[in-house]
């Protein structure tokens, strides 16, 4: 078989997936080995952060896999997905369906290399995934639930290395769920007037515009309070007190760039400054551990 053709069509199931947003929750995986690592007080090993990389890469591809597979025909009809690649004929679905079942394999691998618990605890990842992906049909908080799959990652990653749980991840994995659930309220209000139309549930289709916005800023705040609440017993301190309030800094400016009436910034503020957020906190968390 012609490699061009294979590695094409492996470009195009990682942009189905959207592979280059993993960067959002693989610096809070990362975070999750340094506290761990804090609390062992003893570094990680390269083969402990290089499965967990591998668990967190097989995971995220899984979950976005099975969300494109099971809303393919809600895609179809709605005018902002339809050019999406299976809805547009680009990806079959049994390509889909082959490229989800190899990301599930490497996640389990994964888990099953890092411990025992990992793998007792993938599957309960794995239903996390699919119920999001049916969200939608039936409840308004899709958003939250997709913030425990993302929270999933931190704590995974100390559960990976130590085998139990302990506050400081405790703390940061509701940090993220609250920042993920407040970016997806966000993200949702593309597809308002298609989810009033065709009683699709989301927040903004439930709330409305303005209430939205406000229940999103709620949530930005409680992230950064959980953030704030991971400097106890972590051993972290002043560096990584810093990095929470660039952080802070970066998600006022984030709801500057989205308004109600206007989101024609929105890609600038969901893509791009959630990338920022994710990585900044995740570097003063470095060199606080190290420092």
């Amino acid at each position: 078989m012609d490699k061009i053709p294979v590695l094409a069509k492996i470009k195009t199931l990682l942009e189905m997936i959207k592979f280059s947003h993993t960067i959002f929750a693989f610096p809070f995986a990362l975070m999750g080995v340094v506290l761990a690592a804090l609390a062992n007080g003893t570094p990680p090993s390269f083969g402990q952060v290089f499965w967990v990389c591998i668990a967190m890469v097989g995971a995220r591809t899984a979950a976005m896999g099975l969300n494109r597979l099971i809303d393919a025909n809600i895609d179809a009809k709605n005018p902002r997905t339809a050019d999406r690649h299976i809805p547009a004929g680009t990806v079959s679905i049994w390509e889909a369906t082959l490229f989800v079942l190899v990301a599930l394999i490497i996640f389990f691998f994964a888990a099953w290399m890092l411990n025992p618990l990992c793998l007792k605890l993938a599957p309960v990842a794995l239903g996390f995934f699919v119920l999001y992906a049916y969200c939608k049909r039936f409840t308004h908080f899709a958003h939250v639930v997709l913030g425990i799959c993302l929270a999933a990652a931190p704590i995974g990653a100390w559960v990976a290395l130590r085998g139990d749980l302990g506050w400081p991840v405790i703390s940061l994995g509701i940090a993220v769920l609250f920042w993920v659930s407040g970016f997806d309220i966000f993200y949702a209000l593309q597809d308002y007037d298609y989810d009033v139309e065709h009683g699709l549930h989301s927040v903004p289709s439930k709330l409305g515009k303005e209430k939205s916005f406000l229940l999103a800023r709620v949530f930005h705040g409680l992230m950064l309070l959980f953030l704030l609440l991971v400097l106890v017993g972590s051993g972290l301190g002043w560096i990584y007190f810093i990095g929470v309030l660039v952080v802070s800094g970066l998600l006022v400016y984030e709801h500057m760039l989205v308004k109600p009436d206007d989101l024609s910034k929105l890609d600038a503020a969901f893509f791009n400054m959630n990338g920022y957020i994710s990585v900044t906190i995740f570097v003063f968390t470095l060199i606080d551990a190290i420092v």
